[in-house]
């Protein structure tokens, strides 16, 4: 059984890091060439804030599948996604009115005395 020093376990170090810097790099750049393509202002970084992009948008059927399989991996058995949409992002301004919406649901929903 060979002998391990100090050196080599800081050498492997050193290798392991020079290899992990280079696969982020990788994948930063994977990361900005598929935000570029991408048709949705807000997944490729266009999106401005109080601007709401287009909530008509489909969700590809990769993503859609992607879903099914984190679902059934999940849940542990075969599930079928039939339909997704994309929803507003926090940074758009809501409605005011479906704000005060769930302000008064979470109000009733966590008030403790409850009258009978």
């Amino acid at each position: 059984m060979a002998e391990l020093c100090l050196n080599d376990v800081m050498q492997a170090v050193v290798d392991l890091r020079r290899e992990m810097q280079t696969e982020i790099a990788e994948l930063r750049a994977a990361l900005e060439a598929l935000e570029s393509r991408s048709p949705n202002p807000a997944v490729a970084g266009a999106a401005k804030p109080g601007v709401a992009p287009d909530t008509d948008q489909t969700v590809s059927p990769e993503v859609l599948a992607i879903m099914a399989g984190v679902i059934t991996a999940y849940l542990g058995k075969k599930v079928r996604v039939r339909s997704a949409r994309l929803v507003p992002s926090a940074l758009e301004a809501p409605s005011p009115w479906a704000q005060h919406g769930r302000v008064f649901v979470q109000a009733t929903a966590h008030n403790l005395l409850h009258i009978r």
